[in-house]
């Protein structure tokens, strides 16, 4: 009988390997209809910009069931330790969210990680308790010292956020996949669904998309598009390719010709 091929976090199982952001959305509604056809069983809440807490406005469980979806609390932001551990504090007070992603940006321009403040709040987190999620760059040794500090996940940007520019480092991917056990789930930059299946085919066990799917001309498409993409992406890595050669090989047999 074939074992399931389960996401495993911090734990916890998941059939599905697409992770889906929930803001850039025209609106919640909207929102809950792409996560529903993505299939995705994890999204991210950007704790500061989207309503968890305020029952006097539209809040996010009305549309998007936390028991049957798991939440995912994060730092968008955040550019600074202080400012991510309050946050990820508070959203644990607020929905007891124990598995988290830490996100801590540099500057507002280009919104790449401060892997410094990212180090440190990861250290601070784990000592109290957290399952941290990591977005980080794609510095294989600075993805190492996550790990150390005790990373739940790894998961380093393809592309600056919103970028849309796919997988710019190839080689640094496949070098973080070598080295660690840990789950690889890229985060930022995907732009569409192409750039799903090869972060899949890397070997990486997860993708995480937010403006790819919320700014589409067609965000229920493209969720259905990167659905799909992932489970591709995921089985052609699993099945083993063919080596590479600069040569032509027939596909048919020599033996036995007319």
């Amino acid at each position: 009988m074939k074992k399931k091929d389960y996401l495993k976090i911090a734990k916890k199982k998941f059939q599905s390997r697409l992770i889906v952001g929930t803001g850039k959305y025209k609106n919640m509604l909207q929102c809950a209809q792409a996560i529903k056809i993505s299939g995705a069983e994890i999204v991210t809440v950007a704790v500061r910009r989207v309503n968890i807490a305020d029952k006097s406005k539209p809040l996010l469980m009305d549309y998007i069931d936390p028991k049957k979806i798991t939440y995912l609390p994060n730092t968008a932001g955040c550019f600074n330790s202080e400012e991510a551990l309050r946050t990820l504090r508070l959203a644990r007070e607020i929905g007891g969210w124990k598995l988290v992603k830490l996100e801590v940006l540099g500057d507002k321009k280009n919104l790449l990680p401060d892997m410094i403040e990212t180090l440190k709040s990861t250290e601070v987190l784990k000592k109290e308790g957290f399952d941290v999620m990591v977005y980080c760059n794609d510095d294989p040794l600075m993805a190492k010292r996550l790990e150390n500090a005790g990373a739940s996940a790894i998961m380093p940007l393809a592309a600056p956020i919103g970028s849309g520019l796919g997988i710019q480092n190839k080689i640094n991917i496949k070098i973080i996949r070598e080295q660690t056990k840990l789950p690889l789930i890229i985060d930022a930059g995907i732009g569409t669904a192409s750039d799903s299946s090869i972060a899949m085919e890397l070997g990486c066990d997860g993708v995480l998309i937010n403006t790819a799917i919320a700014k589409a001309k067609n965000p229920y498409q493209m969720a259905e598009a990167m659905k799909y993409a992932v489970l591709a992406g995921r089985k052609s890595f699993l099945s083993g390719r063919i080596k590479k050669n600069i040569y032509g090989s027939p596909s048919s047999p020599k033996k036995g010709k007319i």
